[in-house]
């Protein structure tokens, strides 16, 4: 009889950001495939009888498919295993979900999706300001500016003519031509914006910008996150109070050593 794979949001990366269902099916898996992005804390509930496969990609950089990602969790779930896939995040936001469901319903394999916490909402609430201001913004966007090859970029014009709070995902290292895309397609280039790095985690780390000045950025570590809208300006004002959440986490950037990357 086949096991069941759990799909699992861990949260942006603050271990107690993890919802109680994922918890629980965390202590009881024999087996989990988890992101790299997973706070070890997290990974601590697994059972030590369980097996644990990394099969985090990390924007490419380790040489495994999503096609062997989903081979494994079918296989394992074949042999009787209830087996959690543990996503950064939440896994219907730019996880790649989609892709493992549709493979499991063609394998008969029954699956459930838990929900987490989704990285944009993360930092906002760490950083200490509303996505959703209701006398600037009624509307907040998830976008990712790192497309899948062969599929066409989003609308970027109609994004911006929203005057949605724009959450940009996977942003990439140029942000040049994110600057570059927003203007183009009719966004202000005095328009505020955050550069979050590792929302939610110790090492988190805040820029304060605008659009026009993003090229000039500096290269936070990643995972990074860049919110684009006028309710980042509050933000930015409530960055000038020295007991403000945002003015916090500035100040530690500011002490925290340079971090490097990940190794491959």
């Amino acid at each position: 009889m086949n096991g069941t794979v759990f799909l699992v949001g861990a949260g942006p990366g603050d271990p107690e950001l993890l919802t109680l269902k994922a918890a629980r099916l965390l202590r009881t898996a024999d087996a989990v495939l988890h992101d790299d992005l997973v706070a070890p804390e997290i990974l601590q509930l697994v059972p030590p009888t369980a097996q644990i496969h990394n099969v985090g990609k990390r924007c490419g950089s380790r040489q495994i498919r999503q096609e062997q990602i989903n081979f494994l969790m079918i296989a394992l779930a074949e042999a009787g295993l209830r087996v959690v896939r543990l996503k950064g995040g939440d896994p219907l936001i730019f996880g790649r979900a989609g892709e493992e469901i549709e493979a499991l319903h063609r394998a008969n394999i029954p699956c459930e999706v838990v929900p987490g916490v989704t990285s944009a909402l993360g930092a906002a609430a760490s950083v200490g300001f509303s996505l959703t201001h209701r006398n600037i913004a009624s509307a907040v966007v998830l976008a990712t500016f790192h497309e899948a090859p062969g599929h066409d970029a989003p609308d970027w014009s109609s994004l911006v003519s929203s005057s949605a709070t724009i959450v940009i995902y996977m942003p990439g290292r140029d942000f040049a031509a994110v600057a570059q895309r927003l203007t183009t397609s009719g966004l202000d280039a005095n328009t505020s914006c955050l550069i979050v790095s590792r929302a939610t985690t110790l090492h988190q780390q805040v820029h304060l910008t605008t659009v026009r000045e993003l090229p000039r950025a500096p290269k936070l570590p990643t995972p990074v996150l860049l919110i684009v809208g006028e309710a980042t300006r509050l933000a930015m004002r409530e960055a000038e109070s020295p007991s403000s959440a945002l003015s916090h986490f500035i100040q530690q950037a500011a002490a925290l050593p340079a971090l490097e990357e990940p190794a491959a």
